[in-house]
């Protein structure tokens, strides 16, 4: 064995468990899907997790092990399983849910910040110059796409350190949520807050726009959006020891806490709030439930400490403030890292001449021009979203959903070029899961039509109950860059056959 590989540690069966957990595990997610779901969010956790998480992770650890020397990320593996185009577009729209998802943070970020210095979101009184609070959260949001835009062009080693530290905030807080939930659990003597009545109320929603079967079924998306960034681990395949016993072993175990973590956790919300006590208010929507929830945990500690209902108030707010400073710090980390690292990868994975050469430059490590008008895309976007004339609660939910839909289409592009890969015989597969390719083969397929209705149901029920300017924008937002992304490829056969008849001419 050579000096380099004594010195790699390797990971093992608990670091590497831990490792998926944190990659993995959202906070908010847990709230929001009380808000929309209550109890019944639950069994949807449990469904996504054995039709989606568990098969898609091993999917995506195959691909990992068989190209793990490629610099290209996702588009080398759907390039090499299936082919360039198919590749570039599936690529392109990954890519493009990070455009959406800057689009909602941009708005959303605002309420974190409102949390932190009033212990309260009121973003709803914000106005800038006489518009109302969604548009100012709007001009708000430019702003910070302009000073991101301009900040991360010039490196940010420095921002991304000191913002790191609301990702440990934030892994903090699911402490409290449980520990809070138990003090409050049993100072009421076991009296849950939401309480459960019967088998049913661990099944619908107490949510009035969640009453319908189609409702209920597109909440599979928020469930699947749970489950985002398994990608990732698909790199630590080779970084694992015994990686055939390992990592199969390692991603079961994971798959089931996670899938415990959010039950256990949407069960704890349960305790400390009453749905239609503190969330039916038209106050509470997507962006803010996760603060109005977490200050009345602090509140209800208070009360079962037996301080006043002045201090208990106080104590509700400062923990408000808690989760707004660690939100905070996690969003901007986060912002800053991804206002440039999905943008630098599509450039630098995906062949040169399919950008122009001004888009494709790189300046000090960084797409600077390629930043410059993806800035201008999400501007563009977030005005039109802000200024479409609706509340706060709709502005947020659109915004939400639209994410929420974007984020997940990019995995039906990877399951669907894993059968293809599979067949693939020259491919060296060093760590497999699935042995056949009839297995292979059905995995994708279930993986491939769960993501899809999901996805179709999210679309199809606002316009089913009359908003259809949200079922609009969830598939305007997907199509508009599908279409984006097919024209830059054509234009770059076409530029690809312009080269070869040159040549044939010579």
């Amino acid at each position: 064995m050579s000096e380099n590989e004594k010195k790699i540690k390797k990971l093992n069966l608990v670091a590497l468990i831990l490792m998926i957990f944190t990659s993995v595990f959202g906070f908010a997610n847990m709230p929001r899907s009380f808000y929309l779901m209550g109890y019944g969010a639950i069994p949807w956790f449990i469904l996504a997790a054995v039709t989606f998480f568990i098969p898609y992770a091993f999917m995506m650890a195959e691909y990992g092990a068989a190209f793990k020397n490629e610099k290209g990320g996702i588009y080398s593996w759907m390039d090499k399983s299936v082919g360039p185009k198919y590749a570039f577009i599936g690529t392109f729209m990954w890519y493009a849910s990070y455009i959406i998802w800057m689009v909602n943070i941009a708005s959303a970020i605002w309420i974190p910040l409102s949390n932190t210095i009033f212990g309260r979101d009121n973003t709803s009184t914000w106005s800038i110059l006489g518009l109302n609070s969604t548009q100012t959260l709007g001009i708000l949001g430019v702003i910070w796409i302009i000073v991101v835009t301009l900040t991360a062009s010039k490196g940010l080693e420095k921002i991304t350190k000191i913002t790191s530290v609301g990702g440990t905030a934030v892994a903090l807080l699911n402490v409290v949520l449980l520990i809070g939930a138990i003090i409050v659990l049993i100072a009421n003597k076991g009296e849950l807050a939401q309480p459960i009545e019967g088998a049913l109320d661990l099944v619908k929603s107490p949510h009035p726009s969640y009453q319908s079967p189609i409702a209920m079924l597109s909440f599979l998306v928020f469930a699947i959006f749970g489950f985002g960034g398994i990608e990732v681990i698909g790199g630590l395949v080779d970084q694992t020891e015994k990686p055939e016993i390992t990592f199969p072993k390692g991603l079961t175990i994971a798959a089931i806490v996670i899938s415990i973590g959010y039950a256990v956790g949407i069960f704890l919300c349960g305790i400390f709030i009453n749905w239609n006590n503190v969330l039916s208010s038209n106050d509470v929507h997507m962006g803010n439930v996760a603060y109005v929830m977490m200050r009345n945990l602090g509140f209800e500690i208070g009360n079962s400490l037996g301080l006043s209902e002045l201090a208990s108030l106080n104590l509700g707010a400062w923990v408000a403030r808690f989760v707004g400073f660690s939100m905070f710090l996690a969003l901007t980390g986060a912002f800053f890292t991804l206002a440039y690292s999905p943008l630098k990868q599509l450039i630098e994975g995906t062949p040169k001449k399919i950008w122009p050469s001004k888009i494709g430059e790189i300046k000090n490590g960084m797409p600077v021009n390629a930043m410059k008008l993806q800035g201008i895309i999400v501007i563009v976007m977030i005005l039109a979203v802000s200024f479409g004339g609706e509340g706060a609660s709709e502005f947020f939910s659109k915004l939400v959903l639209m994410t929420n839909v974007a984020m997940t289409i990019p995995y039906m592009f990877l399951s669907g070029a894993f059968s293809s890969f599979k067949k693939k015989k020259h491919i060296i597969k060093p760590f497999e899961v699935y042995k056949s390719y009839n297995g292979a083969l059905i995995a994708s397929i279930i993986i491939t039509l769960v993501v899809g209705f999901a996805n179709l149901f999210t679309i199809i029920e606002p316009a089913m109950r009359g908003d259809l300017s949200s079922t609009l924008w969830m598939i305007g937002g997907p199509l508009v860059f599908s279409l984006l992304a097919i024209i830059i490829y054509s234009r770059y056969e076409r530029s690809l056959r312009k080269d070869k008849s040159n040549k044939d001419v010579a």
